[in-house]
């Protein structure tokens, strides 16, 4: 494991843009604990630096998302090792381990801050203006490093199951010799903290002496602590179908949305949610700011147009997912309108915000042309990297990025950790499989979970039917996986829900479009499938063999030795 004895070495990962009072992660190389602590600053630099091991996703795996991973999109370059995932590459010498990695590097300055600061005075500065003001930030530190330790544990307990917990500075020798704790310590070790810290944590920075963005909030905490109890709830970690979990998950959610509603946060625009200034949107919570870049619009936009190299291209299959607006029904259920000839007509808006389709105008922005993805056309095969499925990505890149030479720019780019919508449908399910129906409410639970799912259904420039009450329970989960899958496109988490809910059978295949133009310039559209390679050992990732030669008491997952 890598987990030596710390003078601590953290590389820049990344940068936050460069506006006023943001976060700028600084590299720290072998500063030992008198040096961190020489000053302010010097303390102020090396906490945002365990900030610089917040995860985000816009293409990891060689451009790839984990969407692609899943059945959302699929990847047009094959060199791109994001196949991996399917193509029966991935091994524990092949173990996609970054999360690992970087989340021990995490913890390891995380767990060396928690002991270093302990006693720190800055006698030096007391006579400055601003020392009480300095001193109150620091005290606030340690808060904000425990929260990125339970953040880090969460993702390793989500991609492992069991994982080494470790809360205190280690030598070579005793972490090598760990043994990996049960999951749902795990877990629990998570909420303990979120319920230590998050009183101790402000709502909002902007009222304090030193107003600062992207930092931990209050809101922040009680989300880490919900979106954990649900997984903590669901089949794949609560293999006994526990009623108490799914209680305490809905609870834990339904006290995000209550604080949201308390501080201010609520939903708006679902196209608020990228763009520059996603970070502000009225429901994000919690924010990575990644800084101003155009690789991912050059990953993204589509061949043909000048700069656009393609890449992560959303599936029929999620298309399929987008109801119809009049109706509220799926395209292939009874009386839901649609047009097999006009496949894309009255749909839920959502689909025309996240998806660029044939005949579209405007996308990106600089493109003067229709897109034509369909066989011969200019954005479709057999251009080298065309689309593989009849369509390109939207959601989360930036239109009015441009990348022809002369007038080429970037534009600042955040990923958006936590935000409200999450929480309505956190809830949902926890609620649902509490009570046992999507119409029950009781003392605590006053919300029903067909209720929260509609609040989402409903939200500014969507306006979709809403849920009826009655539905039996196996035609509300399908309607509410349906909603998770849309809602929740590209932000990275059906990759973990179909593991969570253990139904990986689902990316054993993805749907597909090809799209040819008619000689009285109709189209027709032939759906096709594509198979991919599925094995229920894939729930969790393999431990990386390069860490178990170091460490013999770390046990491999099951199916992967």
């Amino acid at each position: 494991m890598k987990l030596k004895n710390i003078l601590v070495t953290l590389s820049l990962l990344a940068a936050f843009s460069a506006c006023t009072e943001e976060m700028d992660y600084n590299e720290f190389v072998s500063y030992d604990e008198e040096q961190i602590f020489a000053s302010f600053d010097r303390t102020q630099s090396f906490v945002t630096n365990v900030y610089s091991y917040l995860d985000y996703d816009f293409g990891n795996f060689g451009g790839g998302m984990l969407a692609s991973a899943s059945d959302e999109a699929d990847y047009v370059w094959k060199s791109s090792n994001v196949h991996d995932f399917y193509n029966g590459a991935w091994s524990p010498s092949n173990p996609k381990a970054d999360i690992w990695n970087n989340s021990y590097a995490g913890i390891r300055a995380a767990n060396f801050y928690l002991t270093a600061s302990q006693g720190h005075t800055y006698d030096d500065f007391k006579f400055n203006q601003d020392y009480n003001d300095q001193m109150d930030r620091f005290n606030r530190y340690q808060y904000e490093v425990r929260f990125l330790r339970a953040y880090f544990y969460f993702n390793l307990v989500r991609q492992y199951g069991d994982v080494p917990l470790i809360t205190e500075v280690l030598t070579a020798d005793e972490a090598n010799s760990l043994s990996r704790t049960a999951a749902s310590d795990v877990f629990d070790f998570i909420a303990t903290e979120c319920d230590a810290i998050a009183n101790e944590l402000p709502a909002s920075y902007q009222d304090l002496p030193y107003t600062e963005t992207g930092r931990v909030t209050r809101l922040a905490v009680l989300s880490l602590k919900a979106r954990s109890l649900l997984y903590r709830a669901s089949p794949l970690f609560n293999t006994s179908n526990n009623a108490q979990y799914w209680k305490d998950a809905a609870l834990a959610n339904k006290a995000v949305i209550d604080s949201c509603a308390h501080y201010g946060k609520s939903l708006g625009a679902y196209t608020a949610l990228w763009g520059t200034e996603n970070y502000n949107a009225s429901e994000v919570i919690f924010a990575r700011r990644i800084g101003d870049l155009n690789w991912l619009e050059s990953n993204n936009f589509p061949v043909g147009v000048e700069g656009g190299s393609s890449g992560n291209c959303p599936t029929q299959t999620l298309v399929d997912a987008y109801e119809m607006k009049a109706t509220g029904k799926r395209w292939n259920e009874e009386g839901s309108g649609y047009n097999a000839a006009e496949p894309y007509e009255g749909r839920d808006p959502r689909f025309e915000m996240t998806i660029a389709k044939n005949g579209d105008t405007g996308w990106p922005s600089y493109n003067s042309n229709e897109l034509q993805t369909y066989v011969g056309g200019l954005n479709g095969a057999p251009l080298s990297g065309a689309t593989t499925t009849g369509y390109y990505l939207k959601k989360y890149l930036d239109s009015s990025v441009d990348l022809r030479p002369n007038t080429s720019n970037s534009k600042r780019h955040s990923w958006i950790t936590y935000r409200l919508g999450e929480f309505y449908l956190n809830y949902a399910e926890a609620a649902f499989n509490y009570l046992g129906s999507a119409d029950a409410t009781d003392g605590e639970l006053t919300l029903s979970a067909v209720d929260a799912v509609n609040v989402i259904r409903q939200r500014t420039g969507v306006n979709m039917p809403a849920l009826e009450t009655g539905l039996s329970n196996a035609d509300f989960e399908t309607k509410y996986k349906n909603e998770r899958m849309v809602e929740l496109a590209f932000e990275g988490h059906r990759f973990w829900d179909v593991r969570r809910w253990k139904e990986g059978a689902l990316f054993a295949q993805i749907s597909c479009m090809q799209i040819e133009k008619n000689s009285d310039d109709s189209f027709s559209y032939t759906r096709y499938v594509k198979e991919r390679g599925w094995d229920d050992k894939m729930y969790f990732f393999p431990i990386p063999d390069s860490e178990r030669r170091k460490n013999p008491n770390l046990s491999q997952n099951a199916g992967w030795n």
